[in-house]
């Protein structure tokens, strides 16, 4: 989105400045005095506001990602993060969640309400404006309802004077206030947004948020019985309606994006002689491609810190720290390049598990052995080459006649900031630009935007909807247009079987993308989720004739027992906000 770092007092300030040139300077105000009949009768003030916004929304490319609270990632050093998967979640304490919360959603919907109510008062062409304001404010709606089920809808700006308190909607009110501001956002924004305004919300954006919100309003969660004893079912999903009706608006949203003609999967049709592997890196670091629906540019001055992923993300033996580490269970979904499921009980497969995987792996993920960007001084003379080593080698010593355990420049007794390594030994390679330098004395920091809607999700939800419609000719279909830009042939699979096929279709294409959280609790397998949590062990192993192997003996073991409890389908209110407002209803089994 246009850059928005431009800070509303600064611009107000300056709107003002230009401004004070009146002759009757006597009637002037103050140059730090703003007032609401200034913002919303301006145009430049009011897309300011709008700014303001777009700021507070919480950001994805940082130090704990949205995966190491499901079963895609792990978090190196964080004990709140494994209490927060093994359900320990209270009305008092949410450990370690790096997400929206109840309180900041409802500050920033404030926001779009107030812009709402004041910016009536405009003599200027406002409707675009009014569009943008309600695409964010569904949006803000759709995170709530995606973690709390039904929340209070508030649709006005409130002020001291009036009560505060309000009950839940039902989910099924929600989902609809939701949908009516994705319509009326729609009718109201461009079908492309250029120059400075590139990346703020388009029509594109506001369809492909209406598609996702019926999607997860057609899932298992909120259509089927999870919470038997609960008093007021209303607030967790549907209790009335069709779901086949459900499922039929789900797609018709996807395909209402489709039909807008203006986006397509990068490199969409490889030829022979195209690098697969670089297509789908290039993907998530070019600025932008026709497959961006809906992005949030980031430059160096504003990603910094916690937002460097090539900083948070890489091997410690390159300076970088080690977040956010693929678990094995991820790497083992990957297929075949050949399209076949991967298997350790194939001999093949587990002696070079690496080998002949589909070219997603290779583009997302850091293992063992991988190629990757030239070292930083520190450690360059032990290698040259710049290959991941995260493993171990058996050593023989001769002078003492013992075999000595060596630590890989990435692992996490290497001698280069051990603290940093992921515990799983696989890294993140997607979304982190190779390009960037990730040490902390270079200075570097990456410019990789962050994708709240690609066109890849939304062939996937059409496709789900499909499925669960019993259309699977036509879901294969987009499934297929997926895995061939991935270069990896169609699923030919019916019912259950394609219902599985596209599931981890889907776990694949949008990994690290904050979609495997939610597709966890609507499809309503916790327990699958958050179950045991894989590492790899990787050793060079010592030969009889006391050397050491080339190639690594690699298999997966358990790093962590995760736990399921059904209450995880759903966030609790904290217990300070069930005390500000005695209407509230709290939760299931909180």
């Amino acid at each position: 989105m246009k850059k928005l770092n431009k800070i509303l007092t600064i611009t107000c300030l300056a709107m003002l400045v230009l401004s004070s040139c009146n002759t009757d300077f006597l009637e002037t105000k103050p140059l730090d005095e703003i007032s609401s009949s200034d913002v919303f009768t301006d145009p430049d003030l009011a897309q300011a506001y709008i700014n303001g916004i777009y700021l507070n929304f919480h950001k994805n490319l940082q130090k704990r990602m949205k995966a190491v609270y499901s079963d895609e990632g792990h978090r190196r050093d964080d004990s709140g993060a494994l209490a927060f998967n093994r359900s320990q979640l209270t009305a008092d304490v949410i450990p370690s969640w790096a997400h929206e919360e109840w309180g900041s959603l409802y500050q920033n919907i404030r926001r779009c309400n107030l812009f709402l109510d004041e910016i009536q008062k405009a003599d200027f062409e406002k409707d675009s404006y009014i569009g943008e304001v309600r695409f964010l404010r569904a949006w803000l709606y759709h995170r709530l309802a995606s973690l709390y089920g039904g929340v209070p809808i508030i649709s006005k700006s409130y002020q001291l004077t009036d009560d505060l308190k309000a009950p839940r909607n039902s989910y099924e009110e929600v989902v609809k206030f939701i949908v009516d501001d994705c319509d009326a956002a729609a009718s109201a924004l461009p079908d492309v947004q250029t120059g400075l305004n590139n990346g703020r919300a388009t029509k594109g954006a506001a369809l492909a948020l209406k598609a996702r919100t019926l999607l997860y309003a057609a899932s298992d969660l909120h259509n089927t019985t999870v919470f038997g004893g609960y008093a007021h079912p209303e607030l967790l999903g549907y209790t009335q309606g069709a779901r086949t009706d459900r499922w039929t608006a789900a797609k018709n949203a996807a395909k209402a994006v489709i039909d807008m003609n203006l986006y397509n999967l990068y490199k969409a049709t490889p030829g022979p002689a195209d690098n697969i592997v670089q297509n789908y890196v290039d993907v998530f670091i070019k600025k932008q491609t026709e497959e961006d629906i809906w992005v949030r540019f980031e430059t160096p001055n504003t990603t910094g810190g916690d937002q460097n992923l090539a900083m948070m993300n890489g091997p410690n033996g390159y300076d970088s720290e080690g977040n956010n580490a693929p678990s094995a269970n991820l790497v083992d979904a990957f297929e075949m390049k050949d399209g076949t499921k991967f298997s350790w009980t194939n001999p093949q497969h587990a002696s070079a598990p690496y080998q002949n995987r589909e070219p997603r792996l290779y583009a997302n993920i850091l293992y063992e052995g991988a190629r990757w960007q030239k070292r930083p001084a520190f450690s360059i003379g032990l290698d040259p080459v710049g290959l991941v080593n995260v493993g171990y080698s058996e050593k023989w010593n001769a002078a003492t006649g013992t075999v000595e355990i060596v630590p890989g420049l990435d692992s996490r007794n290497s001698p280069f900031n051990p603290w940093n390594s992921g515990q799983t030994l696989y890294l993140c390679r997607k979304m982190v630009d190779e390009s960037v330098l990730p040490t902390y004395d270079q200075g570097q920091w990456q410019a990789v935007s962050w994708r709240y809607f690609r066109y890849a999700e939304i062939l996937l939800n059409y496709a789900e909807a499909c499925i669960e419609l019993g259309e699977d000719a036509e879901a294969r279909r987009y499934i297929n247009m997926v895995r061939t830009r991935a270069g990896l042939p169609g699923v030919t699979e019916i019912g259950a079987a394609l219902r599985a096929r596209y599931r981890n279709e889907r776990r694949i294409e949008l990994m690290y993308e904050d979609h495997r959280f939610f597709d966890v609790r609507r499809w309503v397998i916790g327990p699958e989720g958050y179950g045991k949590f894989y590492k790899a062990n990787v050793t060079y192993k010592l030969k009889p004739d006391k050397t050491t192997s080339a190639v690594p003996t690699i298999f997966h073991e358990v790093l962590e027992e995760r736990a399921w409890l059904n209450k995880a389908y759903f966030f609790p209110i904290m217990r300070d906000e069930l005390n500000k407002n005695e209407k509230l209803i709290q939760n299931p089994d909180y």
